[in-house]
């Protein structure tokens, strides 16, 4: 049973999944300008704004984890799992994620990013 109420338990996992999908951008980034398109520009500015999103959403983040007294580590990986120490307000909890499921949130959230919160902001 954990002690971190849901809203600081979600801001605690951005701060995990915010910097894989960072890096993940800026591999893909690397990935486009060495690729054979004609015309690349139109990609890595793509993903050049949306790495700006994101990085200010990150920093937004720690800034409330910093004030609310909250921070995650990475304490442990392996093959399937990796496991977080996520520290409470003077508590510590460590919670197992399965790899494949932190895979899968990353490529959720670069969905969101890169055309999922354009569509949500459309008026209907």
């Amino acid at each position: 049973m954990t002690r971190i109420p849901e809203q600081e338990r979600d801001l605690m996992e951005k701060a995990i999944y915010l910097p894989m999908v960072i890096t993940v951008l800026n591999r893909d980034l690397n990935v486009i300008d060495k690729s054979p398109f004609k015309l690349k520009k139109p990609y890595s500015v793509l993903v050049e704004e949306t790495l700006k999103v994101i990085q200010r959403e990150l920093a937004e983040v720690k800034r409330t984890m910093k004030q609310e007294q909250l921070k995650v580590e990475e304490i442990h990986r392996d093959e399937a799992f990796t496991m977080f120490m996520f520290l409470y307000k003077g508590y510590e909890e460590h919670h197992n994620y399965f790899n494949p499921r932190i895979r899968n949130k990353v490529q959720e959230l670069l969905e969101y990013y890169l055309y999922r919160r354009h569509l949500d902001s459309t008026p209907n």
